[in-house]
């Protein structure tokens, strides 16, 4: 792997198409992804020992370093725990106004990753996730951005409520556990409340939003939000590594693991479409045991190009 292109994608500056070159690269082999982690940790403790911009004055110097501690503490437990679930990802930092420092985490295809933020809520991130996040919240509100999807488990603050911001819609929360689905590459935008109450917010619009009870969703249909119940809990387990799939077209079900695993499908047996499919996977085990296990009660085969990860069913 070019030296070079393994720092960018580290730093979180690489494009797209690097960042599956270098992930693709980082699953290859056990070697590949210690060689990958090694340079992590060095880029992670340069980052963590840079000292911060001289201030003014001694005062505003020492509110700084204070600040840089909590700041430092939620990257390292973020590291933790992405290290210790077996995750791969990148980190960017830059500045934005008011002095706040953000950083970006990533989850590759077919992973998952844990952390926890500065204000001790919990955060699940599922494949192919983007979440971004201040070391510190300070002012009224806390506020994150995801990209993808994550199960937030809040810290209870009401005087500083908690916003999710996604490419669609916004979910301000004061202290609850709720799963928000946002990839902004798909269609599919859905918030489901486990516990507590959350408001749905639609940048733009002139509704007030809507709030949501234990046990019910919120999904956008257009540019409507329509309410309705949970209908199966199971679908959660993804935080523990799980796919789990209830009575679902295997045209659901493909369009899914084209998103979970980031390959490209393709179905020219168009006959299994219809058919429909109740179980449950270890996402670890990837896209091809899915698709072994699928066919055992749908008659296709497939093939699979490695070099433009594409699968053809046929």
């Amino acid at each position: 792997m070019n030296p070079e292109l393994l720092q960018k994608y580290i730093a979180g500056n690489a494009t797209e198409v690097e960042k599956q070159r270098v992930t693709g690269w980082i699953q290859e082999n056990p070697e590949n992804m210690r060689e990958y982690m090694a340079q992590r940790k060095l880029h992670d403790m340069a980052l963590w020992r840079t000292e911060p911009v001289a201030e003014e004055n001694s005062r505003e110097r020492k509110h700084f370093s204070l600040r840089g501690i909590c700041m430092e503490a939620a990257k390292i437990a973020a590291v933790l725990a992405i290290v210790l679930l077996g995750t791969h990802y990148w980190t960017g930092k830059h500045q934005v106004p008011e002095d706040k420092t953000w950083q970006s985490i990533y989850v590759p295809a077919g992973q998952r990753a844990e952390l926890m933020l500065a204000d001790g809520t919990k955060v699940w991130l599922n494949s192919r996730s983007t979440l971004t996040f201040p070391g510190s919240f300070k002012g009224d509100i806390r506020n994150v951005k995801l990209d993808g999807e994550g199960y937030f488990a809040v810290t209870k603050n009401v005087e500083q409520p908690f916003i999710v911001e996604t490419n669609k819609c916004n979910v301000k929360v004061l202290g609850t556990e709720f799963n928000v689905m946002a990839y902004a590459a798909d269609s599919v935008w859905e918030t489901s409340l486990l516990e507590g109450a959350v408001e749905i917010l639609v940048p733009g619009s002139n509704n007030s939003g809507m709030r949501l009870e234990p046990n019910t969703m919120a999904s956008l249909k257009g540019n409507r939000l329509v309410k309705g119940r949970i209908k199966e809990s199971d679908y959660f387990l993804w935080r523990e590594g799980l796919l789990c799939f209830n009575d679902i077209s295997v045209r659901d079900m493909i369009e899914k693991l084209k998103l979970y695993y980031g390959v490209d499908i393709v179905v020219n047996n168009t006959r299994i479409l219809k058919n429909r499919y109740t179980g449950k996977f270890r996402t670890k085990d990837g896209v091809e045991h899915v698709l072994k296990v699928l066919r055992l009660n749908n008659k296709f085969t497939y093939t699979k190009d490695d070099e433009t990860n594409v699968i053809t069913i046929n």
